[in-house]
């Protein structure tokens, strides 16, 4: 026990003297290689150089640019009469850094990345982590989140408590410590996938007593019915410590990484927190489909616009057809691309595939669940390298510059923390919380002015120059406000840019969330309603950016003096989970006119979308022209579920 402590203590304190030096530890910028990467299933055994040349020469064949290492079980886990112990090199033992070490240095003399999976399985976490530095529940003193489907199964851990540095930072010293860091001609992220820590009630030690410093009260008594509509406001005050917390972690997640030279890529979909400031702490941030719907990523890529970041990368093709292994191998590409092309018309610019199980030299017999299977025996095998050709040129293009938007819409997180949980028709079996933001979007009016949501934050640190909102990369012409409910520090922030001149939309008349009320709160509002910049509809003088009896989805980049408009074929629009088998089957082209306003100039613009083909124009010097982009995928069969279909993702399984 002794040993175990002063191991834990030496965790700490490298990783607190880590973090302190992280401004001196500049990290390399992202590599513009816009080739696709593939997340790499490592299971639990022994892995061999000659199996990893196998595996990422085809890869490097068939058009990927990078692979992101995600070590996972040994194949006999889901049969509970197997226990045999699999022969593998131990968890971040020297023979497993040994591996990682090689595979790392290979993918990148033939030209591939290679991001590491910053843990085993989901989330953080393994046997390392003692009972007292595991998540928590409240009321349930006795209770940790295990981890079982791990690099160590059949040996359990713990998930780490993610609410308190002393007991996360000792996990990122240990894998920091054991990961390899050769040098490399291709720069490397660490990833941290979508939030899988039980949420609801997360609690830690020092939660009581640092919510009664932050809110002068007890939540305690609150607790155990803390998500019961009368408790909404109390709800609101725990979920703004929480998200302080969190926001803390994927902070410290960052530097830890930055501090030794290693970029962070990371999803935030599914965490307790301010979405945008979540994502807006990654060097790369992440969104995921079909387990979120496309329009969920305008989120990561608003982030990222808002700080300053030129990449959004995506897990995609995710579950693609449901959970968890729909048409395994029977993928169709025509299905994929329309994925794909959502994802780039809500901001991602560079796909990541879900992926690529490693198999023995010679072999494609190991799957995934839950995955679009990628290798030699897939369905599609000989479309992926054509495919991944379009998806590296559609990315290098929506990499140029950075977003363009003519207006911005906060984001109604105080809405999401105060509504608790959703209907039961609206839940997954791992999402039952309003705060996950699954099923917000932008309001169907702004449809034609490209917009990016915005948060508190990015409001704080926004500057108002010609009536326009500048920060980070954004500079947007109005601010929108939908909410039901507005915190006081952004609603002092409103009065502050309608003062200084920026135009500010506001719905509704909001309320004040939390069980403090703010003197002077609703003068503060009737303040605002009075200001000439303020108004309830959008201004006559704001002109869209597109115009037309239908509004096509887009994303458009500005590059300088140059701007690319990205259109997905109109059966892309509104993606839900799952897919249906061959969703994508199109016989007729669908034409869509649209005027186009920007710099000065009107271009009346025809929109002729081919069968399974999508679109992308640049306007340069007054002029607007189309840019070839066109691949055709095989045309798919479709397949209707079956008659009483009971879909197992759902609590409410009427489908």
């Amino acid at each position: 026990m002794l040993k175990k402590k002063h191991h834990i203590l030496t965790g700490y304190l490298l990783m607190m003297i880590i973090i302190s030096c992280s401004e001196e530890s500049p990290v390399r910028p992202f590599n513009d290689d816009s080739r696709p990467y593939a997340r790499y299933w490592w299971f639990a055994s022994t892995i061999t150089e000659d199996d990893v040349r196998y595996n990422l020469n085809w890869l490097k064949e068939n058009g990927f640019g990078g692979v992101e290492i995600a070590w996972v079980y040994p194949l006999n886990r889901f049969n509970p009469k197997d226990t045999t112990y699999t022969p593998r090199q131990e968890w971040l033992s020297p023979e497993w850094t040994k591996i990682v070490d090689y595979t790392v240095k290979y993918a990148d003399s033939i030209g591939l990345g290679c991001d590491l999976t910053f843990g085993t399985l989901w989330p953080f976490g393994d046997s390392y982590v003692p009972f007292d530095q595991a998540t928590q529940r409240y009321g349930d003193p006795h209770w940790r989140q295990k981890i079982t489907r791990s690099w160590q199964h059949p040996v359990s851990g713990y998930v780490v408590d993610h609410l308190t540095p002393q007991n996360y930072l000792p996990y990122f010293g240990r894998l920091i410590k054991s990961f390899p860091r050769p040098a490399t001609s291709l720069p490397q992220a660490y990833f941290i996938d979508s939030w899988e820590v039980e949420t609801e009630k997360l609690w830690s030690d020092s939660f009581k007593d640092d919510f009664i410093r932050k809110f002068r009260y007890d939540i305690s008594p609150f607790m155990d019915s803390i998500y019961d509509p009368v408790n909404s406001r109390h709800l609101y005050d725990y979920m703004s410590l929480v998200s302080e917390k969190v926001l803390k972690f994927y902070y410290n997640f960052d530097s830890t990484l930055n501090a030794a030279g290693v970029l962070s890529r990371g999803q935030v979909s599914g965490a307790p927190c301010d979405l945008i400031s979540g994502y807006a702490l990654m060097d790369i941030p992440e969104g995921e489909s079909m387990l979120f719907e496309p329009e969920f990523c305008t989120i990561p890529a608003s982030a990222a616009l808002l700080s300053g970041k030129n990449v959004v990368s995506s897990e995609t093709f995710t579950c693609l057809y449901g959970w968890p292994a729909d048409y395994m191998r029977k993928e169709q590409t025509a299905d994929l691309k329309l994925v794909a092309d959502a994802l780039f018309a809500n901001g991602i610019n560079h796909i990541i595939w879900h992926g690529k199980p490693h198999n023995p030299k010679g072999y494609d017999t190991v799957s995934f669940y839950a995955t679009t299977h990628v290798g030699p025996e897939s369905a599609m095998a000989g479309e992926i390298p054509g495919f991944n050709g379009y998806l590296r040129k559609v990315s290098s293009y929506m990499k140029k510059g950075s977003t363009y938007s003519d207006i911005s819409v906060y984001l109604p997180t105080e809405d999401a923390w105060t509504a608790g949980r959703m209907p039961v028709e609206k839940q997954f079996i791992w999402a039952w919380g309003y705060y996950e933001m699954r099923y917000v979007y932008f309001p169907s009016e702004l449809e034609g002015f490209n917009p990016v949501w915005i948060n508190s934050e990015f409001l704080d640190k926004a500057s108002v120059a010609d009536g326009n909102l500048h920060v980070g990369n954004a500079r947007c012409k109005a601010l929108y406000v939908d909410a039901e409910y507005l915190d006081i520090k952004v609603v002092k922030r409103l009065a502050e840019l309608a003062s200084r001149g920026l135009h500010i939309i506001l719905k509704k008349e909001p309320r004040e969330p939390g069980a403090i009320s703010s003197p002077g709160y609703r003068e503060l509002i009737d303040e605002i309603k009075r200001s000439e910049n303020v108004m309830a509809q959008l201004p006559d003088d704001l002109i869209p950016f597109i115009s037309g009896i239908q509004i096509p989805a887009h994303w458009c980049r500005k590059d300088g003096d140059e701007l690319y408009i990205f259109f997905p074929n109109p059966k892309a629009r509104r993606l839900k989970f799952p897919l249906e088998y061959g969703q994508s089957l199109c016989e007729k082209n669908d034409t869509i006119n649209v005027k186009i306003k920007y710099g000065g100039k009107e271009y009346k613009v025809d929109l002729i979308f081919e069968p399974y083909q999508s679109l992308l124009y640049r306007i340069d010097k007054n002029n607007i022209s189309e840019i070839d982009i066109s691949f055709v995928p095989s045309e798919p069969s479709a397949k209707q579920r079956a008659p009483g279909y009971k879909a197992p993702w759902l609590v409410n399984q009427d489908f």
